[in-house]
């Protein structure tokens, strides 16, 4: 019985999900007139080149208009944008270079260590995988997982399509030749789900589970066509039921058919709605060539969600600080660095995004009877806020640690 006769069913129904709906849906277009800033669309996957727009003052103005574009594009539009130079190798190169060695001997290790890695959507042994990364990466070289994370376009990304408070997880696949594409997919929370569990979520749940995370990776090598960058289906995460079609076969031979797979340049970005069909290519490079395709893949959850992974801030914090403060007292205060960055260097902006990547900036869960509310507020201070304020009032690397760890303690139920 799909619920009472004059109620509709809370939850969709097998016969709602109709590949011929999916097929329309699908086989729209958009037109560059869409999106002013982005420099081209290809394959309705619109391009932003960053080393332009940042050529021009980078105002308020300026950044709201594109995080409105990129909004629309995760919402409503394709689900996907590139965005070109995000890690410039001009400007990030020993960046990129001393991270993929950091990379490179987190996989060593694991190797060694003979743990079974697994995968998502992939068979296992074709690959390497660092579960999170973000973490390890912290831990094995803090002075290029700062400048790493310091980026202020992730930043500006990530609170386009989720807000502040936002929790930076990240995962690396590194994929050798041979290494077969994965299957179609939607990802996190809904999609890493069987059917048979998710289809007991109601509808108005599935619709709002993509709103919850935001998708991305970093290309960490030239990503050639032969070496299987990412597919995606434009539009997919636009059709409601996707949660329970995208293990279809049918809707499955619909995306082989018709998805886009852009190549990339060393440190360009991409971004996507997690419930867009979506599938890493296969690495048909040659054996002989040897090369890895490896990207730095990001997970980010808004304030709202539960991230997949844990992160553990404080020995990140504890590892950085130093080279944070050293960085502040060159770069000067932060206070509404956000209202307008052309007033502000960029030095200064690469602190508050860091900041946000490192350390929760929602205070809640927490024990309000030993951590109340602000006078005159409606919350106590996040991580996030005591970070800025031991900025601020100069405090050592003990101090901003033991601060954190009290914070901590207080907390607990």
């Amino acid at each position: 019985m799909n619920g009472h006769a004059s109620l509709p069913s809370r939850l969709y129904q097998a016969e709602s999900v109709r590949l011929d709906d999916f097929k329309q849906i699908c086989s729209r277009s958009i037109d560059k007139s869409t999106y002013p800033l982005a420099c081209a669309v290809e394959r309705n996957v619109p391009i932003y080149d960053l080393a332009a727009l940042e050529a021009q003052p980078v105002t308020a103005e300026t950044l709201s208009l594109l995080q409105d574009e990129w909004h629309h594009i995760l919402h409503n539009g394709p689900g996907i944008f590139v965005l070109q130079g995000m890690y410039a190798p001009t400007r990030y190169s020993n960046i990129l270079s001393a991270t993929n060695v950091a990379f490179d001997r987190i996989i060593a290790k694991e190797r060694a260590s003979n743990v079974s890695k697994g995968d998502h959507f992939a068979a296992g042994d074709t690959n390497d995988r660092i579960w999170n990364a973000f973490q390890k990466h912290g831990e094995e070289d803090p002075a290029s997982f700062l400048a790493y994370y310091s980026n202020p376009w992730l930043a500006t990304v990530c609170d386009a399509w989720l807000g502040p408070g936002y929790r930076v997880t990240t995962q690396v696949n590194a994929v050798h030749p041979g290494g077969a594409a994965q299957q179609a997919h939607r990802d996190y929370h809904l999609g890493f789900m069987e059917t048979d569990t998710c289809v007991h979520y109601p509808a108005p749940t599935q619709l709002t589970s993509q709103f919850l995370t935001l998708q991305g990776a970093v290309a960490h090598t030239d990503m050639p066509a032969d070496s299987g960058p990412t597919r995606f289906l434009p539009f997919s995460q636009t059709y409601a039921p996707g949660y329970l079609a995208w293990r279809r076969p049918e809707f499955r031979a619909f995306f082989q058919e018709n998805y886009v797979a852009l190549p990339l340049n060393l440190g360009d970005g991409v971004f996507f709605n997690p419930a867009l069909f979506h599938a890493a290519g296969a690495n048909t490079m040659s054996p002989s060539n040897g090369f890895r395709r490896v990207a730095n893949l990001l997970q980010i959850s808004s304030a709202f969600g539960k991230p997949m992974e844990t992160v553990d801030s404080l020995p990140l914090v504890n590892g950085t600080w130093d080279l944070l403060s050293k960085r502040y007292a060159d770069a000067g205060t932060l206070a509404d660095a956000d209202l307008d960055p052309g007033r502000y260097s960029l030095a200064q902006r690469e602190i508050k995004a860091f900041v946000q990547a490192v350390a929760e900036g929602y205070p809640f869960p927490t024990n309000l009877d030993r951590r109340p509310p602000a006078p005159s507020g409606m919350a106590p201070e996040s991580e996030q806020d005591l970070l800025v304020r031991g900025l601020e009032t100069g405090w050592s690397r003990a101090q901003v640690v033991a601060t954190l760890e009290e914070m901590r303690k207080d907390a607990r139920a």
